[in-house]
């Protein structure tokens, strides 16, 4: 007897995806944004298929996430943000709440969202998760976004 084995291929074609992302710390979130955009063009989504929402912060994220959601117009979200370390624990209340949020948004509506929230703990280590040295999250947030989509059980 052989195990069914169930896997998403990494196609876009005919999706639509919306791509939620913050505005705060936009030198780095929009390298995120374009790497996101690169993959999912690169993999057959159209770019009038694509919708870019822009939050004020990335604990604006869930909320806009879910929005999109309730359309039912988008196959996929992408979430994008960057919460850089500072002097203060503000941080990790963040980052845990937008966590917490895009999760019980994705399990709500059964849409996936993909999770491209960096929390790196200095503006160096942000830049190098935006494209340099680690790769893009963006761009790996949408190869991760594709696979979920195309999971058919």
């Amino acid at each position: 007897m052989c195990a069914k084995i169930y896997q998403g291929k990494l196609t876009g074609k005919d999706k639509k995806i919306c791509i939620v992302v913050s505005r705060f710390n936009d030198f780095v979130t929009k390298h995120m944004l374009d790497g996101a955009i690169d993959v999912l063009v690169r993999h057959e989504v159209k770019e009038e298929d694509i919708d870019v929402v822009w939050v004020p912060g990335s604990f604006e994220i869930p909320f806009m996430c879910k929005r999109a959601a309730k359309t039912k117009k988008y196959d996929g979200i992408i979430a994008l943000g960057a919460i850089i370390k500072g002097d203060t624990s503000h941080n990790e209340y963040i980052s845990t709440e937008v966590t917490k949020g895009i999760a019980q948004v994705m399990l709500e509506t059964d849409v996936p969202i993909a999770y491209g929230i960096i929390t790196p703990d200095s503006i160096e280590q942000a830049i190098e998760r935006a494209g340099t040295k680690l790769g893009n999250k963006g761009a790996q947030a949408a190869m991760t976004l594709l696979e979920m989509i195309n999971i058919k059980l």
